[in-house]
C-alpha cells in the first residue's frame, strides 16, 4: 500500500483529534444517550455477575491514582484499570448493545472507556457523548477496512479488534491528543490487537468479558496514555511493510477508515437488547410473545413448538448451558410466566425446573437458511401446535431495538430499572437515568460519579 492509504491514516487521526468540536447530529446525540444509559445499566448489573465479581477486587487490589470510577464499587482507580474493570462488568452477560454490520459489542468498551477518560480528564457531558460516538464510528470502520472476510471467517476476533481502535479514538479525543499523537496511540493500538474466537467455549462468560471488552478498554486507555506520558511511535500502524493490514487481512479496504466520517454516524445502526439475553434469542421471544397476547397461549396448551433460526445463530442458541442463551430455555420460561426480566433470564437453579424442563422437550430448533439472507437480519419463525390442533405461528423481522424498530426512552429506560435497581435502588436509578438524559448539561462528570457506585 502506498501514500493513499497513508494519507488515509493521517486524516483518520485529524478526524479523532478533533471530533470532540464538531458537533453531532440530534439523532445520534439521542441515540449516544440511550446507548450510555443501557451500557451503564449493563456494567452497575454485570459488577454482581461473575466477571464482575472476580474483576473488581482484582482492581481494588491494584490500587493506584484516584482517576476514575469502578461502577458498582465503592472505589477508585487509574483511568486504565477502571475501564478494564468496567469492561469486564458490561459483558458480564449478553445485555450489552451489538452492531450487527461491524460485528462487536461496542457500547461495553467505547462506555467504561469514555467515562475514565473523561472523569480523568475532567471533561463535561456534551464531549463524553461526542467521544462516545466517535468510539462507534472508529470501531465499525476498522472492522470494515479488514474486509468482509475478516468479519466473516476472522482468525482473530472481530469484537476484540474492532472495539479496541474505537476504544482508542474515543480515548484519544478526550485526552486532547494532536494528530501525530494520535497515528501514535493508534500505533500502540495495533500492537496489542488480539482476540482469539474461542471464546464461544467460555461457559462462564469470564474470560469472553474480558475478549470482547475489558481488554479492548484496556488496551485502548493504557496506548493514550502512554502517548501522553511522551511515548512516541509509528505513523502509519496500518499500512506496509508488516503493517496491521498486511498482518491481519488480504483483502484490505483501507478507504473504508474514512468513508462517510463525520457523514455517516455508525451508533445509529447499533443495536438496543430490549431482553437481556443473546442476542440470537431477541426476535423468537417476541414471536412467542406475540402468540401469548394473540391466542392468549399457555404452558399447558402446548403440544410442540418449532423455531427457526438462521444458521449462523443455531448453535449458540440450541441448547446453551447459560440460561441467558439457551432458547428452548427461554422461551419455556416466557410461556409459563408470560414474560421475561433480568431476574428470570438468569436464574440457572430454572433450567433444573421440572416444569421448565418438561416444556424444553417439547422444541424443535430447525436452520432455515432463507433467514440468513433476509434483511432486516436475524428474523425469527415459531410455529406452535396445541393439544387441541390449532396451528400458530408469528414472524418476528425487526427486534425492538434494532434501527428498523427502535426503543423508545421509557423503553430503554425500563430495561435499565430492571437491571440497576436491585444493587442501587429506586430512587439512585432514577436520578442516574434523569442525569444520563441530560448529561449534556454537565460541565463534569463529577455529579454523575456518586450514582455510579454502590
Amino acid at each position: 500500500m502506498g501514500t493513499d492509504a497513508t494519507h488515509q491514516t493521517e486524516e483518520l487521526a485529524t478526524y479523532i483529534a478533533g471530533a470532540l468540536d464538531c458537533p453531532v447530529p440530534h439523532d445520534a446525540v439521542e441515540k449516544t444517550k440511550h446507548h450510555l444509559l443501557d451500557s451503564v445499566a449493563a456494567i452497575i448489573s454485570g459488577s454482581r455477575l461473575p466477571a464482575g465479581a472476580v474483576a473488581i477486587p482484582f482492581t481494588r487490589a491494584q490500587g493506584g491514582t484516584e482517576e476514575a470510577t469502578v461502577c458498582g464499587a465503592d472505589f477508585r482507580t487509574t483511568a486504565i484499570n477502571a475501564a478494564m474493570a468496567n469492561g469486564m462488568s458490561a459483558h458480564a452477560d449478553e445485555t450489552d448493545d451489538t452492531h450487527q454490520r461491524g460485528r462487536l459489542h461496542p457500547g461495553a468498551t467505547m462506555i467504561p472507556v469514555a467515562l475514565a477518560m473523561a472523569e480523568r480528564q475532567d471533561r463535561g457531558g456534551e464531549a463524553l457523548l461526542r467521544a462516545i460516538a466517535l468510539g462507534y464510528d472508529i470501531g465499525v470502520r476498522v472492522n470494515l477496512a479488514l474486509g468482509p472476510k475478516f468479519l466473516l471467517d476472522a482468525g482473530h476476533s472481530t469484537h476484540s479488534v474492532g472495539a479496541q481502535f474505537g476504544g482508542t479514538a474515543t480515548a484519544a479525543a478526550l485526552a486532547n491528543l494532536t494528530p501525530l499523537q494520535t497515528q501514535h496511540a493508534l500505533s500502540y493500538c495495533a500492537q496489542q490487537a488480539s482476540g482469539c474466537p474461542y471464546y464461544i467455549r467460555d461457559k462462564s462468560h469470564v474470560e469472553k468479558a474480558f475478549d470482547f471488552n475489558a481488554m479492548p478498554a484496556r488496551n485502548a486507555v493504557s496506548s493514550v496514555v502512554m502517548v501522553e506520558h511522551g511515548f512516541t511511535g509509528v505513523d502509519d500502524p496500518f499500512n506496509s511493510p508488516y503493517g496491521f493490514f498486511d498482518i491481519f487481512t488480504n483483502d484490505p479496504h483501507p478507504d473504508e477508515l474514512t468513508h462517510e466520517l463525520g457523514e455517516r454516524f455508525e451508533i445509529l445502526d447499533a443495536h438496543i437488547k430490549k431482553w437481556t439475553v443473546g442476542n440470537p434469542n431477541q426476535t423468537p421471544i417476541e414471536s412467542m410473545l406475540a402468540l401469548i397476547r394473540e391466542h392468549g397461549l399457555a404452558a399447558d396448551e402446548v403440544e410442540s413448538i418449532s423455531v427457526q433460526l438462521p444458521r449462523r445463530r443455531f448453535d449458540v442458541a440450541d441448547n446453551s448451558p447459560m440460561p441467558d442463551i439457551c432458547m428452548q430455555h427461554l422461551l419455556s420460561v416466557l410461556l409459563i410466566d408470560g414474560t421475561l426480566t433480568f431476574a428470570t433470564s438468569h436464574d440457572a437453579e430454572r433450567m433444573k425446573d421440572p416444569a421448565v424442563m418438561a416444556l424444553r422437550e417439547c422444541f424443535t430448533l430447525v436452520i432455515n437458511e432463507e433467514l440468513d439472507q433476509a434483511h432486516p437480519a436475524r428474523p425469527g419463525i415459531v410455529d406452535v401446535t396445541t393439544k387441541d390442533g390449532r396451528q400458530l405461528s408469528h414472524r418476528t423481522n425487526a427486534a425492538p431495538g434494532t434501527p428498523y424498530n427502535p426503543m423508545s426512552r421509557d423503553e430503554v429506560a425500563a430495561k435499565a430499572i430492571d437491571l440497576i435497581e436491585p444493587i442501587i435502588g429506586s430512587a439512585q436509578s432514577n436520578q442516574l437515568i434523569e442525569m444520563v438524559f441530560d448529561i449534556e448539561k454537565l460541565d463534569s462528570l463529577t455529579a454523575l460519579r456518586p450514582l455510579l457506585q454502590a
